[in-house]
């Protein structure tokens, strides 16, 4: 509705996880890098937590949308919330499987012969299960059976769990200590602070096609940092209806009031404001350089030298020619 009026091409702070406008910096980048990692480098089981907002399904999305140009396969399962026998059909039926057989043994045969054929034809099969830590302990020890099926040196089933922090306390209870040895990778996520607040706003409204700055004040960015408690989904919805609320104003610029008005909307509790200290002008402490004793003059130090090889220093090398690939575009992609 406010598109036109701030002169954007598309919605900046929609609800609804989009792999294109993901924000590649910081702690994101990371996690999308550390699943794309994993499941090319059949890692067998990785594990993916975060408070609800933080952004889980919107970086799984953006691994399966990278990864969809490359060898790899992928069931995600949103919802977990399924007996043993309806998990296992929703697996084959995300694989493209229509004739499904009653018999939880034919399913497991022609289970494995399909991961044994996507192993001979050089492809990835990976299962992501979103809401994991609703899963049941029998479905978890069900995931734990599936890794079983394995080639000589590597994993047929990459197996990625994204859940919020309680699935930590389902993989510590004491029935599931077989499952959790197994995995190999641990990630999570955590909240922004202010100054990544601010340039997730700036990430978000470039990619909307904006012409010109953000219209947020510095003011407002602190109100939203501070009310939003730093959660992704909290931020979008506060900007979307703040955006709205200057729109009814027909006011191009975005100020604290209006972020107080959304909140107010959305139910959410304001506290008071925290300065900021680089709001605070101070003197900086005058530095006096150590003298020779001899001579009096300034004590000369020696530049640090680079560590060896730095300029060819590649944190790729190590990986296969496809990985190289989808790594650098990954990191490219947080530059656009």
């Amino acid at each position: 509705m406010y598109e036109r009026f701030f002169q954007l091409e598309r919605t900046p702070f929609a609800m609804v996880p989009d792999p294109e406008c993901v924000y590649f910096a910081g702690q994101h980048a990371d996690v999308i890098g550390g699943l794309v990692f994993g499941v090319l480098s059949r890692k067998g089981y990785l594990v993916l937590t975060g408070e609800a907002g933080l952004g889980k399904t919107t970086a799984v999305a953006a691994m399966s949308h990278l990864m969809g140009e490359s060898s790899v396969q992928t069931s995600l399962i949103l919802n977990p919330i399924l007996t043993g026998p309806e998990f296992m059909e929703m697996v084959l039926l995300n694989f493209g499987f229509n004739k499904i057989p009653a018999s939880k043994a034919q399913r497991l045969k022609i289970f494995q012969d399909f991961l044994i054929r996507s192993d001979a034809e050089g492809k990835v099969t990976a299962l992501v299960i979103d809401e994991a830590h609703k899963l049941s302990a029998e479905l978890l020890e069900e995931i734990r059976l599936l890794g079983n099926f394995e080639a000589a040196d590597h994993k047929l089933l990459q197996m990625v769990l994204v859940g919020q922090p309680e699935l930590h306390d389902r993989l510590n209870l004491p029935e599931l200590w077989q499952l959790k040895q197994r995995i190999a990778i641990r990630m999570s996520l955590v909240r922004m602070d202010r100054e990544t607040v601010a340039q997730y706003l700036i990430f978000r409204w470039n990619k909307a096609g904006a012409a010109g700055p953000i219209p947020f004040t510095e003011a407002s960015i602190d109100a939203i940092a501070s009310w939003s408690k730093g959660i992704p989904r909290l931020i979008n919805a506060i900007c979307d209806n703040a955006l709205l609320i200057a729109f009814s104003e027909e006011t191009r610029t975005v100020e604290t009031r209006h972020i107080r008005e959304a909140c107010k909307e959305l139910d959410l509790p304001i506290s008071p404001i925290k300065p900021r200290f680089d709001s605070i002008s101070y003197a900086a402490p005058q530095v006096v350089p150590p003298r020779e004793p001899a001579t009096g003059k300034p004590v000369q130090k020696d530049a640090p030298k680079p560590p060896p090889n730095a300029a060819n220093n590649d944190d790729t090398q190590f990986l296969g020619e496809e990985k190289q690939s989808l790594f650098k575009k990954w990191l490219g992609r947080g530059k656009e």
